[in-house]
């Protein structure tokens, strides 16, 4: 058995992986999870006996093949509770990922597998993040790039928002922004603000904000691009 705290590193460590190339280092560890390196370097320590992580000294860690499944295992959870506290509990998909964050350490995954298959095996979560089957493998992603780097003019569907903190996620659900809304990139102005056409009207988007959106050309009933 793992503890909570060890699967929130494994988790990390996965997250860090997959935006960046290489090792992770100790201290992006210690930013993402707000401790101290000594403490970093401690659990990484428990975790390299436990065969979880490749650590290397003074180049940081990956995770093992037995690691990055427990992380998947995790994100599993961690998914398919935020879309069951969304469809069938009526939290705003906003507000589900802390819920999600205390749930994920302490369900099964017999009660995970019938989470998923009481919302029939959903392959992503609400904010389009893609759910690792019961074999922990993942769907079929659709291509798509950045908000920030669509162009003026142009018609998309958002299939995407990464998760950087709630504060961000608050944000665009103000701004009626979340996956398979469609919107119109009207402009961009020269200082980074990305303003789009929602089904509610204009907003205007920090481009920050608009790095954590996902877009796809948008599509007509006829599977036509628009």
């Amino acid at each position: 058995m793992l503890s909570a705290v060890m699967e929130d590193y494994i988790k990390t460590i996965h997250a860090i992986e997959n935006t960046s190339d290489g090792r992770v280092s100790t201290s992006a560890l210690a930013d993402h999870l707000e401790v101290t390196a000594p403490t970093v370097s401690s659990m990484l320590k428990k975790l390299e006996e436990r065969g979880l992580v490749d650590r290397e000294e003074y180049k940081g860690v990956t995770l093992t093949e037995e690691g990055e499944l427990v992380a998947l295992e995790i994100l599993r959870h961690h998914r398919l509770l935020e879309a069951f506290l969304t469809e069938l509990l009526d939290y705003d998909w906003a507000d589900v990922h802390d819920e999600a964050d205390k749930l994920e350490h302490h369900v099964s995954k017999e009660l995970t597998d019938r989470i998923a298959e009481a919302l029939g095996n959903p392959p992503v979560d609400p904010h389009g993040d893609p759910i690792p089957d019961a074999d922990l493998s993942f769907p079929k992603e659709s291509e798509t790039i950045r908000l920030a780097d669509v162009d003026e003019g142009e018609r998309v569907t958002v299939g995407r928002i990464r998760h950087q903190g709630d504060a961000e996620l608050r944000y665009l659900a103000d701004a009626g922004v979340r996956p398979e809304v469609q919107l119109t990139v009207v402009d961009i102005a020269p200082f980074g603000m990305v303003t789009v056409e929602t089904p509610t009207g204009e907003q205007s988007l920090p481009e920050e904000i608009a790095q954590l959106i996902e877009v796809a050309p948008a599509t007509a009933a006829n599977g036509v691009e628009v």
